[in-house]
């Protein structure tokens, strides 16, 4: 049912691109990728942005709505529009293709550079490995496990946009899981990748990835941990 209408400015080009305007019918339970939807179905079919699952599951459609990064698919327009506007732009600190798209290569580049990928230390003809929910390692590594790497907390982070090295919340997230999986065998190599000045410690933690990010992890913790693991290989000698 529509119950008046919003005013949306959405950025549209690249870098150097310009907002435009558009009215849009407000809708109740509306959410913001509703609108975007919207605007490129029924009045500029040229508008470029990205989504899939439309649910909370992909993270592809994140995107910076008020000033803030935000999945736009769990986003209701009466979260964020009390006023009736809105103001849609692509993610900070990332490469704008076109509109409100994002080249996300740089967020997963640095991933890898973070040693984000599992090293097995078993094969198929081993046995499972058998760990108890309990364990301390294993609960460090479950608290930060849910990331689905949407990019919020990257571009809501001031570090990233002051240091364009940095390796950022995610990338240092998903290295302090792996560091505390037991299963793992590259936390000699990744603490040496995270422990650079691009890394770990250029974190002043300020917790804007905590804030933002809608799977309510804490980064913030995981690089603190980072922080203590680098310190503790340097004293034995090992990094």
């Amino acid at each position: 049912m529509s119950t008046g209408s919003l005013s949306v400015s959405v950025w549209r080009g690249s870098k150097k691109g310009r907002f435009a305007d558009y009215d849009v019918p407000r809708r109740d339970r509306q959410t913001v990728l509703d609108v975007v939807t919207h605007i490129q179905r029924y009045i500029d079919p040229s508008l470029s942005y990205r989504f899939a699952c439309r649910v909370g599951v992909c993270g592809s459609c994140a995107m910076t709505v008020n000033g803030r990064a935000r999945w736009t698919c769990r986003t209701h327009v009466n979260q964020v529009a009390a006023d009736g506007r809105l103001r849609i732009e692509p993610l900070r600190s990332l490469r704008v293709i076109k509109d409100l798209s994002v080249d996300m290569t740089d967020f997963f580049d640095k991933w890898a550079k973070a040693k984000g990928a599992f090293e097995p230390t078993a094969t198929r003809t081993n046995d499972l490995a058998a760990i108890q929910p309990g364990d301390f390692k294993r609960r460090q590594a479950s608290a930060g496990i849910e990331c689905i790497g949407c990019g919020v907390c990257y571009a809501s982070c001031d570090v990233v946009q002051w240091n364009s090295d940095y390796l950022g919340p995610a990338a240092l997230n998903r290295a302090w899981t792996l560091i505390n999986d037991v299963r793992d065998g590259g936390s000699r190599e990744r603490l040496a990748a995270v422990a650079g000045d691009a890394g770990c410690h250029a974190c002043h933690s300020q917790q804007g990835c905590v804030e933002s990010c809608p799977k309510h992890l804490n980064p913030t913790a995981s690089i603190a941990g980072l922080k203590r693991a680098v310190a503790w290989a340097a004293l034995k000698g090992t990094l």
